[in-house]
């Protein structure tokens, strides 16, 4: 190998070290499509001794030319004694079933079959062929498109399984590294279009930017690798942030301390860091952050999740689908499942005076003389009355949990059991209808108990 070769091989095997991406007693998939920069990671990494084998992903997007890179990769993994995986996919067909792009349909394709394999080989990662220059053009895209310091930062040396050796070279030193080795490598023509917007930025923007600096691509190389080091300080900062803000959280809802977060003069990069999370957009961030103060009972909905300004705390709750709302029939007693996490016991027992009236928040006690079945469970809805246990007047039931201090989401989630005459018995967990309380002349009780 000549000297520039090597100094080539080194450079990745330097940034391999610092960035800690790659170990010799591990086994490494390499996605390699016969471009030059899936050919130049294939052979470095062989070169440097790792154990790899190579992915190919056949997307029959190109006619010929789809079957001529993947008979190239073939030939390559046999010149070097590399283990060749392929797998075929009829792209435009997932495309169209799930209403995305080809380009979106390709991309979940690959990672998830190579998920898979990894999983398969009880591999330690995923290595792909991002170089500097790829970095440089998310850099401009996410800038276009709007974004905080996590989008200026290019793309990760890790993420997750997928690792990124080639960061640290650029695509003209791939290509004299393939050159100066006399490998060939095949050539992509929808790479030479400018149809999407990275091959517009890549064959448009780049050079003109070189043309006002030709030391452009090295200068952001290095401004790129400082603001890497900058968000790893804001990351460990605002890490330690939402800690403090976060009140509760579990997987159906978080509460973030409005008080705790307001005294933080970055409180917009924790709402970030948290929000993302649950799929709320930038846009919808800053007006969140903008609300804080005067914006209580104002919402937000994400993909799956939504978010209420109360009075003391951010709330996020799951969306629960509407299917999921909806009532269950309790025909006599027995156990009623109503989801993975709750089930109801109904039970009659006679009443005398050695009878001891459960006062724990998930059971009830009932007078059955007073009752008509069937039983529902259901959700609160807009107009239920009932009369709080000990009282003789009706109260709504929103009007009772606003008392109790119960948040938006918390009414909305609140279960009743009621009668056949649409009476709430019992408003779960909280408090019984007065109408039927257990009496010196009750004869057989209706015990609900709610199991968790």
């Amino acid at each position: 190998m000549s000297k520039a070769s090597g100094f080539f091989v080194n450079k990745i095997r330097d940034f391999i070290r610092h960035e800690q991406l790659l170990n010799h007693d591990g086994t490494y998939l390499v996605g390699l499509s016969g471009g030059p920069d899936s050919v130049a990671l294939l052979r470095v990494l062989c070169e440097l001794g790792y154990h790899v084998e190579a992915v190919h992903c056949n997307f029959h997007l190109r006619g010929e030319e789809s079957k001529r890179d993947e008979n190239f990769c073939l030939e390559l993994c046999r010149e070097l004694a590399v283990e060749f995986h392929t797998i075929h996919f009829d792209t435009h067909e997932y495309a169209k079933k799930y209403k995305i792009s080809i380009e979106m349909a390709a991309r979940q394709l690959r990672y998830n079959y190579f998920e898979q394999l990894l999983r398969d080989l009880d591999g330690q990662g995923i290595c792909v062929a991002h170089h500097q220059d790829d970095s440089i053009e998310t850099f401009f895209i996410n800038l276009l498109r709007g974004t905080g310091l996590h989008g200026l930062t290019g793309i990760a040396p890790r993420n997750g399984h997928v690792l990124r050796p080639m960061l640290c070279v650029s695509r003209a030193e791939i290509m004299d590294f393939l050159t100066e080795i006399g490998q060939p490598y095949v050539v992509d023509s929808s790479n030479l279009e400018s149809e999407y917007v990275r091959n517009k930025i890549r064959h448009q923007v780049l050079p003109l930017m070189e043309n006002i600096n030709p030391a452009f691509r090295k200068n952001m190389g290095r401004s790129l690798h400082y603001l890497y080091g900058a968000e790893k300080i804001l990351d460990d900062t605002v890490r330690q942030a939402v800690g403090n803000v976060l009140v509760s959280r579990n997987d159906r809802e978080v509460l973030i301390s409005k008080a705790k977060l307001q005294d933080l003069f970055y409180s917009e990069f924790v709402l970030f860091q948290l929000l993302t999370e649950y799929f709320f957009s930038p846009i919808q961030i800053e007006e969140i952050s903008r609300s804080l103060s005067g914006g209580i009972g104002k919402k937000w909905n994400s993909r799956g999740w939504e978010l209420l300004i109360d009075r003391e705390h951010l709330i996020i709750s799951a969306v629960m689908p509407p299917s999921l709302r909806c009532n269950m029939k309790v025909p006599e007693s027995g156990v009623y499942v109503w989801d993975e996490k709750k089930k109801f016991r109904f039970t009659e027992c006679r009443y005398n005076e050695n009878f001891v009236i459960s006062r724990e928040y998930n059971k009830a006690t009932l007078d059955l003389a007073q009752i008509d079945y069937p039983l529902t469970i259901r959700y609160t809805k807009t107009g239920d009355r009932f009369i709080p246990f000990g009282m003789t007047g009706t109260k709504l039931v929103s009007d009772y949990l606003t008392d109790k201090k119960r948040t938006r989401f918390q009414k909305e989630a609140q279960l009743v059991v009621e009668d056949a005459k649409g009476r709430v018995v019992w408003l779960v967990g909280e408090r019984t209808d007065n109408r039927f309380r257990v009496s010196p002349s009750t004869t057989t009780c209706l015990c609900i108990e709610v199991l968790e």
